[in-house]
């Protein structure tokens, strides 16, 4: 009897032509994905809700998602990738590519396509912050401030460089605000630069979420950045690249599957660079909810 031929994967392949490498990369991707043997289907997009309306709209034609762009587009893309089941392979295109960095995935694009073709998966979680995902961060403060300010100019020509200038300019004139933290162990009053709440490990290109954080560990962690003043601030900054900052005092820490946050006047939640939400603000875990494409030694083991 002769043998079945393989079945060929079908791949939606979707593009943000305004990510800070978007322009350089459809032909070699495509291409890349076409000689290992996918079928793909490319589109552009210009917008969140356009990208999540091609998902649905092409989710009986292919048998996965090839999303490239920054981590917001990633986060764009996930509540049509929950709802269709699809599994994702991520094409890092941002500046910061922390969702990328968490799945051991290069910012090679051939690299990365090259991982999505072998075919190894992992179940991962998603963040909800007032039911709407991310991958990474949600916070409330300092970073909320830096998304705002973030000019998209210095962004795209400057990268991570210009995320770090202007990151001091902001630190230079914060001052903390009072807020409400609910969890299960408890309400906390505080006064704070900042509180953060990550799902993967990596956020701000790089910076360690907590030294213990995974993507698929079903839970969320909290920081509260509890210090008097900047130069504090400045002091923490090596603890928190390596996710150690839970060791200062003026760090306050929680793992937890689920929190709220209330402050006196609505403030901004900014989720992995882009501000989709206010507070008061409920945070919770959805475990396993999205499979990703990863290198082979990071894939799920039964």
């Amino acid at each position: 009897m002769t043998a079945a031929p393989p079945k060929i994967r079908r791949a939606l392949m979707l593009v943000n032509p305004n990510a800070r490498r978007g322009s350089e990369a459809v032909d070699p991707i495509a291409n890349r994905l076409r000689f290992l043997g996918l079928d793909v289907l490319v589109e552009k997009f210009d917008s969140p809700d356009e990208l999540a309306a091609d998902i649905a709209r092409r989710r009986h034609e292919v048998d996965l998602v090839v999303v490239c762009g920054g981590d917001g587009t990633m986060n764009a893309a996930a509540p049509a990738i929950i709802e269709t089941g699809l599994p994702m392979g991520v094409i890092p295109m941002g500046t910061a590519n922390d969702l990328a960095r968490t799945l051991h995935i290069p910012e090679s694009f051939i690299k990365a396509a090259d991982i999505i073709a072998a075919g190894h998966t992992r179940k991962i979680d998603v963040g909800l912050v007032n039911k709407r995902p991310f991958f990474n961060v949600a916070s409330v403060g300092l970073s909320a401030e830096l998304a705002h300010k973030l000019d998209k100019g210095v962004k795209r020509r400057w990268g991570k460089l210009g995320y770090a200038m202007t990151a001091l300019k902001i630190a230079s004139t914060a001052h903390p605000f009072s807020a409400e933290i609910i969890s299960s162990s408890g309400t906390s009053r505080v006064k704070t630069l900042q509180v953060a709440v990550g799902n993967g490990r990596y956020y701000g290109g790089g910076t360690v979420v907590e030294a213990d954080a995974k993507i698929d560990d079903g839970t969320l962690d909290l920081y509260s950045l509890e210090a008097r003043d900047v130069w504090q601030l400045v002091a923490m900054l090596g603890a928190f690249r390596r996710g150690t900052h839970g060791t200062w005092r003026e760090v306050r820490t929680e793992k937890c599957t689920e929190f709220d946050l209330r402050t006196p006047e609505p403030m901004d939640v900014n989720v992995d660079g882009d501000i989709v939400t206010k507070t008061p603000a409920h945070f919770e875990i959805r475990p396993k909810a999205i499979t990703v494409f990863v290198p082979e030694h990071h894939a799920q083991t039964e």
